[in-house]
């Protein structure tokens, strides 16, 4: 295999036509540039340079080597140009995605500080509920994804895999009517809204909700199933059933016509953002994994 250090010798020896001329260019001695230039010819597998006696020239195989040398050498240069931008911050791609209710809240002052310090690093951001967001980063879609889960025996061994950056746990909260008989309460124990029609959100939170409604004895009645929090909010606030949301998704929605109780049992969930082992090393995908923890203290 030919290798570059070998073509910048190559190329100083042809521009000085001597062996202690390149090396006096090249800042070596004059037996070192003699060997690497055995060891490209012997990688080339054909003579590069015709000794006569003081004078040396090219092999058409040398010159060969001389003219693509300049364009790969400068290749390069440049690709280790980049590489060193983006280990120091001053460039790279970060690909993020999200639940809705992480990217209006926890996504924005995460990226805002990012761009802050570190103005070269682009982020992108796209949409997605786990688990979709788990196997987009599993399918190299990503290179981050925000993600929660409901206690960790519900996705036991699910992100063994996976880098986890836990963030901050987000405790469900009730949404009731304004005109509800519990709408002035400071808490109220789920059992009391069986009666209820209920609105559900997103599959993970749906299933998380029927689990709870029945461990406390009865089944909710599910009239009403949306993934978008405005419109759960909306629902609600109309007086058409009541819903358990988490509290980041109501920071991120002026709940009209609603009002938010404590419910008991207390039940959270748990967000993190997760990247795979190798992308963690990456140090704008940690820069942006640290910028998410901090967001995540100040929420």
């Amino acid at each position: 295999m030919i290798e570059a250090r070998h073509l910048r010798v190559l190329r100083a020896v042809a521009a000085t036509g001597s062996f202690s001329a390149a090396a006096r260019e090249l800042g070596c001695t004059q037996p070192a540039v003699s060997q690497q230039m055995k060891a490209l010819e012997t990688s080339a597998g054909t003579p590069l340079l015709i000794r006569t006696g003081r004078e040396m020239r090219l092999t058409q195989a040398g010159e060969v080597l001389v003219r693509h040398a300049a364009g790969i050498l400068a290749g390069l240069t440049a690709a280790e140009e980049e590489v060193a931008a983006i280990a120091g911050l001053r460039a790279g791609r970060v690909r993020l995605v999200s639940f809705p209710s992480g990217s209006s809240t926890l996504v924005p002052t995460a990226l805002a500080a990012l761009r802050a310090a570190h103005p070269g690093t682009r982020v992108s951001l796209v949409e997605a509920e786990p688990p979709r967001s788990v196997e987009m980063l599993r399918e190299g879609d990503c290179d981050i994804a925000l993600a929660f889960r409901y206690g960790s025996g519900q996705t036991a061994g699910e992100w063994d895999d996976l880098v986890v950056r836990p963030l901050l746990a987000d405790r469900l909260v009730g949404l009731v009517p304004e005109t509800h008989p519990l709408a002035g309460a400071g808490s109220v124990s789920i059992a009391e809204l069986a009666g209820d029609s209920w609105i559900a959100g997103c599959p993970r939170c749906r299933r998380q909700l029927v689990d709870v409604c029945e461990e406390a004895g009865f089944t909710p009645r599910i009239d009403f199933a949306t993934d978008d929090y405005p419109a759960v909010v909306g629902l609600v606030g109309a007086g058409l059933g009541v819903a358990v949301l988490p509290e980041l998704a109501i920071e991120s929605v002026r709940p009209k016509g609603a009002r938010a109780v404590a419910v008991e049992p207390a039940v959270e969930r748990e967000i993190v953002a997760l990247t795979l082992p190798d992308l963690a090393q990456v140090p704008a995908v940690a820069a942006t994994l640290d910028e998410l923890t901090r967001a995540a203290t100040r929420a």
